[in-house]
């Protein structure tokens, strides 16, 4: 059994911008809403394309902020990127990788992670520098990497750099080799370095030394992503990757819809009952959202995959569950409001990780459920929730975009509930706060994204 540790206190809040009224489902639902592109596949196929050995093109990526950040720090550092007839079809045009400039990550920790080792390979210093949120964010396991592997990098002060912000002093070229990293608070430094092994001169051997790793699928991603590219990766060990020196490939490629932002339209169908279908969902993925029909099964729900169309129903009561989320972390934001709508306690594991993401998301979970009536405790490697009576309030959000959306989850219930920033959604789901209001309201016609 886990054992609690003390309560942490949860992360300093914003001041409020906006607060949204988060409607209350005065019935059974009976929505189709069509997801957009999955933001961990769009930046990571992003980033591969700009180190490509020739011009390719993404279809139905990803428009929002985080992917939006990723485009402008690759056309910063060389890369030509332009719109096809609509905003999801990006043409990107590899060019050579300058040095002497600036990128902005925003919040976006694939931007952040995934391109300090694209940095590296460029002819001059990268300054990296972001919110005020990504500035504590843990960096120091790729950054250490790359100062293992020769590449300088520094602080402000000129020192060694842990968090945001730094410059990464690109030479032109990484020799490359064998280089130890302890992923254990993200998998993101993992796939990091990866991305960009192919083009290390003696590519890339990088073994995981922590004792956890946390959100393997996305890991699986990166390797099939390179893959698909012509990159050779040996996984046959475990916590140890080899990838190959050599070219990566021009690609025009189709991007999957995001799983886990279909998890609180989905999550909807158990809080208000009826049923919420999804187009698009792919028979085979690398994606932890794809654990979502299992996840809702434990919860009550009935899933269907039918063709490509995923539909859950609920019948508006949610039972507890022991849920084990290490390989799905992102989607404890919504299994949390669930637990505090459900009809037992329910037990949330394996997502320590969570403590250094956009913020605590644990402490911010516990503080909001709490805030609203609800009882929640933190333990060594996630959360325990007991269901109470909950009443409406402000739900703080914390500029984590999986906040904002747990929230309205838990809103479908509880009336009054008021969350702040729903705008910081555009992260990763620019429009959301209409996507879910017609959601509720959807008698015809599919839901779609708005552009923010």
């Amino acid at each position: 059994m886990t054992s609690a540790v003390p309560p942490h206190a949860a992360p300093p809040a914003p001041d409020v911008v906006d607060e949204w009224a988060a409607p209350v489902a005065t019935g059974p639902l009976d929505a189709t809403v069509e997801v957009p592109g999955s933001k961990s596949l769009t930046n990571r196929l992003l980033v591969l394309a700009a180190l490509a050995d020739g011009a390719g093109t993404l279809r139905g990526a990803l428009r929002s902020r985080d992917a939006d950040l990723m485009i402008g720090a690759l056309r910063a550092l060389g890369a030509r990127i332009d719109e096809g007839d609509d905003p999801s079809t990006l043409h990107v045009t590899p060019g050579p990788l300058r040095g002497d400039v600036d990128v902005d990550t925003g919040l976006a920790g694939t931007v952040m992670r995934f391109l300090p080792p694209v940095a590296a390979l460029a002819d001059g210093p990268v300054r990296f520098d972001g919110d005020p949120e990504a500035r504590v964010r843990p960096m120091l396991p790729v950054l250490a990497a790359l100062g293992s592997l020769g590449v300088r990098v520094t602080s402000p002060d000129g020192g060694t750099p842990t968090h945001l912000p730094f410059t990464v002093h690109g030479a032109g070229r990484v020799t490359g080799g064998a280089v130890d990293v302890d992923a254990s608070a993200s998998s993101q430094f993992v796939s990091a370095l990866l991305l960009a092994g192919a083009r290390f001169e003696r590519g890339l051997t990088l073994r995981h030394i922590g004792t956890t790793l946390p959100s393997l699928p996305h890991i699986a991603m990166t390797v099939a992503t390179l893959r698909d590219v012509g990159v050779e990766v040996d996984d046959s060990r475990d916590g140890i990757w080899q990838v190959s020196p050599g070219p990566v490939a021009a690609r025009d490629v189709r991007v999957e819809p995001d799983l886990s932002n279909a998890a609180p339209f989905l999550a909807a169908a158990l809080v208000g009952g009826g049923s919420v279908r999804v187009p698009g969902w792919p028979t085979e993925t690398t994606q932890p959202g794809a654990l979502l029909p299992e996840l809702f099964g434990r919860l009550g729900a009935q899933a269907r995959l039918d063709g490509d169309v995923l539909t859950v129903t609920g019948t508006g009561e949610v039972r507890g569950a022991d849920l084990d989320l290490h390989a799905a972390g992102e989607l404890a934001p919504t299994f949390a409001v669930l637990a505090a709508l459900a009809d037992s306690p329910s037990r949330l594991r394996g997502i320590a990780h969570l403590r250094g993401h956009e913020t605590d998301r644990l402490a911010a979970l516990a503080t909001e459920i709490t805030r609203l009536g609800g009882q929640a405790e933190e333990t060594r490697d996630g959360l325990v929730i007991t269901p109470r009576p909950l009443h409406g309030g402000l739900f703080r959000t914390y500029a984590d975009h999986r906040m904002a959306t747990s929230a309205a989850v838990l809103g479908l219930r509880v009336p009054g509930v008021r969350v702040e920033n729903v705008g910081t959604t555009a992260k990763t789901l620019p429009g959301f706060d209409g996507m879910w209001e017609r959601m509720l309201g959807a008698a015809t016609g599919p839901v779609t994204e708005g552009r923010a």
